[in-house]
């Protein structure tokens, strides 16, 4: 009988030895639902699997408007995924909430993972002395995408030409976007993904504000109400309602389907442009009285506390973020590893933009400041909108306005 038992203990460890391990699955978190984003996220999750075969990652889309509000009620209920991207707006309070995970023990052990190698500007938002909250994967400067169709029919020299000369500026950007609009019968401007008056406040007044040497806020003061935003803000409502060289609140001109000579936007959307139908290039954003001012938006990776499978994403961060996967990834996401940017493959990473057009924005990063953002970011957007909605109407006063989301976000600065 004790010779039965020691038997049947064996086998039972054998079976257990050889039974698979315990399948894992990831929730990751993103913004895009674009086809080839998707194609290589899912090969990124592909080559993890690679190495891990117990591993499956699950990518779930949650639109870009809604994303931090989203994400936010996930983790309040209970139900956090476990890694996935966070805006730099967002950044911030995440981090001082306490619900973003430490990675810094995972990438410094991952072998040939080289931390040292991303850029220390870009990693501001995301860490806090030796703590590494998120990894940026996209450190994006905004670009002017034109209509090279609609430039030629109005027989205007397009942005490229322009920049070359060192004319492309705010006061030919207006002049431009109204000639375009007479000669096309199209408005000659369009906000980042027609949002600029809702969700996309900060990308519609940022680049303006900063050409003009302003700012939305800094060092915890309200920027809104200075000359120099006020300044660019009116240039803007003109182009809204006197010009009417710049789509209205309400009224749709997608530049991707043809209908507005020009938007702005980040890399990651050319990615539509072959279903366009129309030639086109990108261009530097117009300078303004201080010169040339890229504006970056930014975006990190970040694995979040309470998630169930802590390690194993953290991990898949470090998968996702090394060497040879972020240099997959700057086709579409300009980098934060300098050995990336650096590197001549960078400038021909996108095939469907003519490096000498991805020179503007390796030169942006080089020189640009990313979006500001604050631990309070979604409650100070929250108290600006109502404010910049009485902004856009044709017979607003845009000082006073403006002195009105001063007046409501200054107590949360």
């Amino acid at each position: 009988m004790k010779v039965l038992k020691q038997f049947l203990a064996a086998v039972s460890v054998l079976a257990i030895l050889a039974s698979p391990a315990t399948a894992a699955e990831l929730r990751f978190t993103i913004w895009t639902g674009n086809e080839a984003h998707l194609r290589m996220l899912n090969g990124f999750a592909n080559s993890f699997k690679a190495a891990r075969p117990d591993v499956t990652v699950k990518f779930e889309t949650i639109p870009p408007d809604a994303y931090t509000q989203k994400l936010t009620i996930q983790i309040a209920g209970g139900n956090p995924p476990d890694a996935g991207w966070l805006m730099e707006d967002a950044a911030p309070t995440f981090a001082s909430a306490g619900v973003l995970e430490d990675l810094a023990s995972t990438l410094n052990s991952t072998k040939d993972y080289d931390f040292a190698d991303f850029s220390k500007p870009a990693l501001g938002l995301w860490t806090a002395g030796s703590k590494v909250f998120g990894v940026p994967f996209s450190t994006s400067p905004f670009v002017i995408f034109f209509n090279k169709d609609m430039f030629d029919k109005a027989g205007l020299e397009d942005p490229i030409a322009l920049a070359a000369k060192g004319q492309w500026d705010m006061t030919r950007f207006q002049d431009v976007a109204k000639k375009l609009a007479a000669a096309n019968g199209k408005y000659g401007f369009e906000f980042k993904d027609g949002q600029g008056y809702d969700s996309r406040i900060m990308h519609a007044l940022m680049p303006p504000i900063r050409a003009y040497g302003g700012d939305l806020w800094a060092n915890r003061q309200c920027g809104l109400d200075t000359p120099q935003a006020v300044g660019a803000v009116k240039q803007l409502h003109d182009m809204v309602f006197k010009d009417k060289s710049i789509a209205p609140p309400g009224e749709s001109a997608d530049y991707f389907s043809g209908n507005a000579a020009m938007t702005i936007n980040q890399i990651s959307r050319a990615s539509l442009m072959p279903k366009a139908g129309f030639k086109w290039g990108i261009a530097p954003l117009p300078a303004g009285p201080a010169g040339e001012s890229p504006v970056i938006g930014q975006a990190g990776i970040v694995v979040f506390a309470a998630g169930k499978q802590k390690k194993l994403a953290a991990e898949f961060v470090a998968h996702m973020t090394d060497k040879a996967n972020v240099a997959t990834a700057a086709q579409f996401f300009p980098p934060a590893r300098n050995s990336v940017l650096s590197g001549a493959g960078f400038l021909g990473s996108n095939n469907l933009i003519p490096a000498e057009q991805m020179k503007f924005v390796a030169d942006a990063i080089a020189k640009g400041k990313v979006l500001p953002s604050h631990e309070k970011s979604p409650q100070i957007l929250a108290a600006m909108k109502p404010r910049v909605d009485a902004l856009w109407r044709a017979d607003a006063n845009v000082e006073n306005s403006l002195r009105a989301v001063c007046a409501a976000i200054r107590p949360l600065l």
